[in-house]
């Protein structure tokens, strides 16, 4: 079953403008302790490695790879709900990577978040008019007395009821709490939304209204948003670029049509021939690339490319000790690949498919 949602123009190209968010040389390593009272540190997990990365104002940049390739770590580094062991990260030009205190609070106005779970980041003791709510009386932007008035708009803005104002979240359907958390970030209408895989635990039907729902929001607030996800098919519709992660790195970044009709990257091309498509046809003609071998640990990462122990395309030794850097090829697309895939369409998907 195929997602209908509203088709995305493709954007102007970004190389004139200046980015919302800038981030470079970005890492995350999460420490490997042993020992309970003298705890040694024996490793490190590198959930996140050496990402570059650019946001530009009023895109939605889709950032996709399978499970545990960093992605959610990703987007928590650059919200600062966790600390970058190294880089840089700018917004607006201003550098953030160690803000804190009242420089930080200031920011959490222009930066939101929309999380995976709709039940797990909603306060089960709260009711919705409390948790939409929040944001205003922790900011004090608007006087105490228009709170409620002001939930209750927005309420209606995103597709629930006001008059369900003092009900809590267990009251709701799956898709209506996704509509109280996209409430509670918009309150304070702030210009980069990141989007943690918003709509993988709702049904299709209903995924269909939550990112129709984004879209529209993102034209009438003028929103950025980071969008995190597995289904490549939603991807390509809400997404103006598409990055793909591997191992807690980009290994491939360009405008979708062009990352779905010409991967370049070996890992992005098994990505998409994993695609189903709603067409007997196209679907048999399809060459499906099967990878083999399990994801390696990020606690010890290969050398090299570190892609090379899964992929068909790699010629020892040079992928194996040498890292490959993000080079153009077509327009607004940059892989990362000593030996990248020949120009052809991987994937052909019809319309709204």
């Amino acid at each position: 079953m195929s997602v209908e949602v509203t088709e995305r123009s493709q954007p102007e190209p970004t190389t004139e403008r200046t980015p919302l968010v800038r981030i470079r040389g970005l890492r995350k390593l999460f420490p490997i302790t042993r020992g309970i009272l003298f705890q040694k540190r024996i490793g490190d997990v590198h959930a996140v490695d050496g990402v570059d990365l650019e946001i530009f104002k009023g895109e939605t940049l889709g950032l996709v790879g399978e499970t545990g390739c960093g992605k959610s770590t990703l987007a928590r580094v650059v919200m600062r709900l966790y600390e970058a062991s190294e880089g840089t990260i700018e917004f607006e030009g201003q550098d953030i990577t160690h803000a804190k205190g009242a420089d930080l609070r200031g920011l959490r106005r222009d930066m939101q978040m929309i999380f995976q779970d709709p039940f797990a980041s909603l306060n089960p003791r709260k009711t919705v008019g409390s948790i939409i709510g929040t944001p205003y009386r922790l900011h004090k932007v608007v006087p105490r007395n228009t709170i409620k008035t002001e939930v209750q708009q927005l309420m209606e803005l995103v597709g629930l009821n006001p008059e369900h104002y003092n009900r809590y979240p267990h009251e709701f359907s799956g898709g209506q709490r996704q509509r109280i958390g996209v409430a509670r970030a918009l309150a304070l209408r702030p210009k980069l939304i990141v989007c943690d895989e918003p709509v993988s635990a709702l049904d299709v039907s209903i995924q269909a209204q939550v990112l129709n729902l984004l879209g529209d929001l993102q034209e009438e607030f003028d929103l950025t948003y980071l969008f995190i996800a597995h289904d490549l098919s939603v991807v390509k519709h809400v997404s103006d670029r598409v990055a793909v992660m591997y191992l807690g790195k980009i290994v491939e970044m360009a405008v979708g049509q062009t990352l779905y009709r010409n991967p370049k990257h070996p890992y992005s091309g098994a990505l998409l021939s994993a695609v189903p498509i709603p067409d007997p046809d196209l679907a048999a003609a399809k060459k499906r690339i099967i990878l083999e071998g399990d994801v390696p640990s990020p606690i010890d990462p290969p050398s090299g490319c570190r892609f090379h122990p899964r992929c068909p395309n790699a010629q020892f030794p040079k992928c194996s000790e040498d890292e490959p850097k993000l080079l153009p090829h077509h327009p607004g697309q940059v892989a990362a690949c000593h030996f990248p895939l020949e120009d052809r369409a991987i994937i052909e998907t019809p319309a709204g498919g």
